[in-house]
């Protein structure tokens, strides 16, 4: 079973978008282990409506939170007590893709972070990171504590509009591969993701 986790440098990047295309160029499995805001909906009802996948393919959370925040604190809130024995990868025949939750130090619970889930799963991660300001620092800042934790980078995706300079640095700096980037589109659908992965993303070996 291969697995890829997918992960940002900040919330809000556009990595379940990024995972849905990825899982349905892989004709793979999804899984959000940890959902916090399912209002409107969460993001594997996200990935179900974009990836072409069919619903078997489109894993269950462990747990899906109602309060929009960090899965610690979505928690607290809900009455619900995050165990790590719940967060082990699912078994499946198949590719297997894994989204995190917001970014790599999210606290998942009161003495567990996203990125020593990615640890203990010993997955190769894909980081998502935005293409405009800032984004120099958040990259090579989360390839720095993948690399701190021995956690294998498959490579970087890039979101948004070019930005040829950020795009160049980043993977030099950070020797990892880039593996393209994959731009805002309107509209935005099974079919437009599908031409955008295929022409802009190169797949991870």
């Amino acid at each position: 079973m291969s697995v890829f986790i997918v992960t940002g440098t900040d919330t809000d990047i556009g990595k379940t978008v990024f995972a849905a295309g990825l899982a349905g160029a892989l004709g793979a499995y999804y899984w959000k282990p940890v959902q916090a805001g399912v209002d409107p909906e969460g993001d594997k009802e996200r990935v179900a409506a974009l990836s072409g996948l069919p619903a078997s393919h489109i894993l269950p959370e462990a747990y899906r939170l109602t309060t929009p925040a960090s899965p610690h604190l979505a928690a607290r809130i809900d009455g619900v007590e995050i165990a790590l024995d719940r967060l082990a990868l699912p078994k499946v025949d198949g590719p297997l893709v894994v989204e995190g939750a917001g970014g790599l130090m999210v606290p998942v619970s009161e003495t567990l972070l996203m990125i020593d889930l990615f640890a203990f799963w010993g997955a190769p991660v894909i980081l998502c990171a935005r293409t405009g300001l800032g984004t120099i620092n958040h990259s090579l800042l989360s390839i720095e504590a993948l690399r701190a934790r021995g956690i294998e980078i498959a490579g970087i995706a890039f979101i948004g509009d070019p930005h040829e300079e950020n795009e160049r640095i980043i993977p030099l700096l950070g020797k990892v591969p880039s593996l393209g980037r994959l731009p805002h589109l309107d509209p935005l659908d099974t079919e437009s993701l599908r031409t955008a992965f295929a022409t802009s993303i190169r797949l991870p070996d």
